[in-house]
């Protein structure tokens, strides 16, 4: 069984940074792609970003790119979204995951952490 532990969230100012981090269970990074996704009050659960498995490919949401870089440390086990020029729109609750493929769609993926709450004021 996978596990994922979101840290490294809660309340900046817009036009700063914050970075999460999801520490994983085993190998996980080694076998699974591993990605972010997020969810706003009232909103669907969206996709922000995701990286191939062995840390070799990365994807983003076009509402981040530019601003949010993926990451992985392999020896760790964790991936990291560094969240740079926040702004109030980011704010939701992000979640980690993992699956078998880089999948941008939410049921693309097997595994979830229990979220992290982001909160960016203007």
């Amino acid at each position: 069984q996978v596990q994922l532990v979101e840290s490294g969230g809660g309340l900046a100012q817009a036009g700063l940074s914050l970075r999460l981090s999801c520490a994983a269970s085993g190998r996980t990074f080694s076998y699974y792609a591993m990605g972010w996704f997020r969810q706003a009050p009232g909103k669907e659960r969206e996709f922000v970003a995701v990286i191939s498995r062995r840390a070799s490919n990365t994807y983003y949401a076009d509402s981040v790119k530019g601003r949010f870089t993926i990451s992985g440390d392999i020896d760790k086990n964790t991936v990291y979204l560094q969240m740079n020029s926040l702004k109030p729109e980011d704010t939701a609750v992000y979640y980690c995951a993992a699956g078998w493929i880089s999948s941008r769609e939410s049921y693309g993926m097997q595994y979830w952490g229990q979220g992290t709450q982001v909160t960016v004021s203007s």
